[in-house]
């Protein structure tokens, strides 16, 4: 199974301010720890919402509406997809992330097409395949 880890932003991400050499020094090893696992699939950090935009999707059209967005604690500042046998396994490795205190990582399964069932045809199976 694969696995989400959801680094929430803050306000220090949010304004931009870049990580230190410490805290870089601890997320790459972190990371090196995963991936010498052989678990580790991603580990990107995203830029401030301020570069970017939202999409929000009514019945004919999308309304574009350009960042910095308000709710920080909804904000995404950073993610990794590691594989995992079990929710509680993931748990238990992203315990280990260097995380400053008061932050959080949410955890989120990742649908694998086997999880669609028979809507998910066999050419639709073919299709993904080659993507």
């Amino acid at each position: 199974m694969k696995f989400m880890g959801i680094l929430k932003a803050t306000n220090d991400s949010e304004a931009g301010v870049m990580p230190t050499a410490e805290a870089i020094e601890a997320g790459t090893k972190f990371n090196e720890e995963l991936a010498a696992d052989g678990i580790l699939l991603a580990a990107e950090g995203l830029w401030p919402s301020s570069s970017g935009a939202r999409l929000t999707f009514g019945a004919t059209t999308a309304m574009v509406t350009d960042g910095p967005f308000a709710e920080t604690n909804e904000l995404i500042g950073a993610y990794w997809i590691i594989k995992a046998a079990s929710l509680e396994e993931a748990v238990e490795r992203f315990k280990n992330a260097p995380v400053p205190a008061g932050g959080s990582i949410e955890i989120r399964r990742v649908f694998d097409v086997a999880d669609f069932g028979d809507e998910f045809s066999t050419e639709m199976k073919d299709r993904w395949a080659k993507i």
